[in-house]
């Protein structure tokens, strides 16, 4: 499917700094985020926020994508409307998709109003300057049409999606975001705070590009263990023609624990709990970091090892700004950061899986390839010297060389292999490191 670049963290304007002009910083990025291999960016909310240096999950006036004067300015965070547009014009002419971020649980900024099913006074009053889906109490929680739908974030207003003017507005929202802006698909924040559903009918819909149609992507936010995304997951896409996909959370916490955990063993990454180890791998957005989890639960040791496994496994990988740009481990024109495993990805890592071999320190893997993806081996050493082991490949009397590499100890590189004709050959890898090997 490709490989996403999440292209934002939290702050990220300030952080640089490119207060109000991270889409112009970022459209100086896509011709290299292409040439590297990146086939997708995910974008923060492009909506004007309850404050104007805000990261959009509190959202406002949804059409305003800076260019009205409110909230404090006309500018989002991020930028004009005219340079959301440029940008998504650039990545259009590098064939890159757009996925945006829908906030659309909660709302903020809104002035104050009593509630009359409750008596209760809430910040629920709408007013956005582009007069589009403007809100009262009548649309959040409670309502005449339902009290709830789920959880609540924060104190913000809880929109009710069972209002039917609610239910219309947030659908045209969705196809204006496809037709008119320009978006490919949609990142859902926060989906265990309404119903599937909704979501459902969203991507349920059909975009134009000129007069042909498409399917949009989607994937959606639901911070939870296995099981609950499954269950959520089987509700969403219950009888849709354009199923949903779900980031793979208990996948990245595993993950962290074989970055930061002294004797990790290795057979863990084959037992089930996670969508891709649950026969779910279809359905999988696999990540090592996102804006959200970085804040409290960060990886710090050998964050690469992470990136090998979902670079070179099944499911649509997602890459992280900070970890690539901000903390070099992007490591571009060199075998040993995340432009090589993405290099890998997208030649080679096509088709099925099959485990060639597995204990607790050493794990090999091939991805036994599909149309012009050729497959790989895939070897994972825990050890603090080098490891391999003779196994036996779909590929006879073949050679191959080192795609992608990195030791968190030496800088001797791995050295090329042959299979024999029944193919076998061993496969190694470093120290506390993988190896990649790529058919020639």
């Amino acid at each position: 499917m490709g490989v996403i670049m999440q292209a934002f963290y939290w702050d990220c304007p300030k952080d640089l700094p490119q207060q109000f002009q991270w889409w112009n910083f970022l459209k100086d990025k896509i011709s290299g985020l292409n040439q590297a291999g990146f086939t997708a960016i995910w974008l923060p909310p492009i909506h004007k926020a309850a404050e104007q240096s805000s990261m959009g999950y509190d959202p406002y006036d949804y059409y305003d994508l800076g260019e009205f004067n409110q909230k404090g300015g006309i500018e989002t965070y991020f930028g004009t409307k005219a340079d959301l547009l440029a940008l998504i014009g650039e990545a259009k002419n590098y064939n890159i998709n757009i996925y945006a971020d829908l906030v659309l649980n909660h709302n903020s900024g809104g002035d104050a109003e009593v509630n009359p099913n409750d008596n209760v006074t809430r910040w629920t009053k709408f007013d956005p300057a582009s007069k589009l889906f403007p809100r009262n109490w009548e649309c959040f929680h409670p309502s005449d049409y339902e009290t709830t739908d789920g959880m609540t974030f924060g104190d913000m207003p809880d929109l009710c999606h069972r209002n039917p003017d609610v239910y219309d507005a947030l659908l045209e929202y969705g196809r204006w975001l496809l037709e008119k802006v320009g978006v490919d698909g949609f990142r859902f924040d926060f989906v265990k705070g309404y119903g599937a559903w909704v979501v459902r009918a969203i991507m349920e819909m059909r975009g134009l590009k000129g007069k042909a149609e498409f399917n949009p992507f989607g994937v959606g936010e639901c911070w939870d263990s296995d099981r609950s995304i499954y269950d959520w997951l089987q509700e969403v896409n219950n009888w849709s023609d354009d199923p949903v996909h779900a980031f793979d959370f208990p996948l990245r916490y595993r993950l962290k624990d074989l970055c930061m955990t002294y004797g990790f063993s290795l057979k863990t990454l084959l037992v089930g709990g996670t969508l891709l180890t649950d026969n779910m791998q279809n359905m999988s957005v696999t990540f090592v970091e996102n804006h959200d989890i970085v804040r409290n639960n960060p990886i710090v040791n050998d964050k690469l090892l992470a990136y090998s496994y979902i670079l070179t496994h099944e499911g649509y990988p997602c890459v992280f700004w900070q970890d690539y740009f901000n903390w070099n481990l992007g490591m571009e024109n060199t075998p040993n950061g995340i432009a090589a495993l993405v290099r890998v990805h997208e030649n080679y890592a096509g088709g099925t899986t099959s485990v060639l071999y597995v204990d607790d320190n050493l794990y090999i893997i091939q991805r036994n390839g599909w149309g012009s993806q050729l497959g790989l081996i895939y070897v994972l050493n825990n050890t603090a010297s080098w490891n391999g082991k003779w196994v036996q490949t779909q590929w006879k009397n073949k050679a191959f060389q080192t795609g992608a590499w990195w030791s968190s100890t030496t800088n001797d590189a791995p050295q090329p292999k042959q299979t024999n004709a029944d193919g076998w050959s061993d496969f190694w890898a470093p120290p506390r490191g993988y190896t990649v090997y790529v058919p020639v």
